[in-house]
């Protein structure tokens, strides 16, 4: 059964020269998207990518980076909404596709659930305030 994840992948510098995405297609039978990449010689390096596979490859794939120090974060925890700004008028819940955003019926306020959020970016686009960010 095939799985896919969003991630954030931090590289240390002494990694960013190395090539460890073709190793994730190679010995793991990974397929990958790079969404954004910021990797640059000599310094610290982040990629955002959707990678995806068979759960058991995908597994040992992770362990791999893990295992040669890259930091890996999922991507949905890089969405975040700032409490100050949000006026909680809803405009994002009629977007959101995965229910991470959700009314409280007694409240009535916005509740976000970070852990069913896919990172589709369409809460930041529709909130009119600029509530919720993109943050690498």
């Amino acid at each position: 059964m095939d799985i896919s994840h969003r991630i954030v992948l931090h590289f240390p510098r002494r990694l960013v020269d190395q090539p460890i995405v073709c190793s994730l297609v190679l010995d793991y039978g990974l397929r990958f998207n790079i969404l954004k990449a910021q990797v640059t010689p000599e310094e610290e390096g982040l990629m955002v990518m959707e990678l995806w596979g068979e759960e058991e490859s995908y597994q040992k794939g992770v362990d791999y980076l893990a295992r040669i120090g890259l930091k890996i974060q999922p991507l949905s925890h890089d969405i975040r909404r700032d409490e100050e700004k949000c006026t909680h008028c809803g405009a994002c819940v009629v977007l959101c596709p995965s229910g991470a955003l959700v009314v409280d019926p007694e409240t009535r306020r916005i509740d976000f659930h970070h852990e069913k959020c896919i990172a589709c970016e369409l809460c930041v686009k529709a909130c009119p305030p600029r509530a919720m960010e993109v943050c690498f």
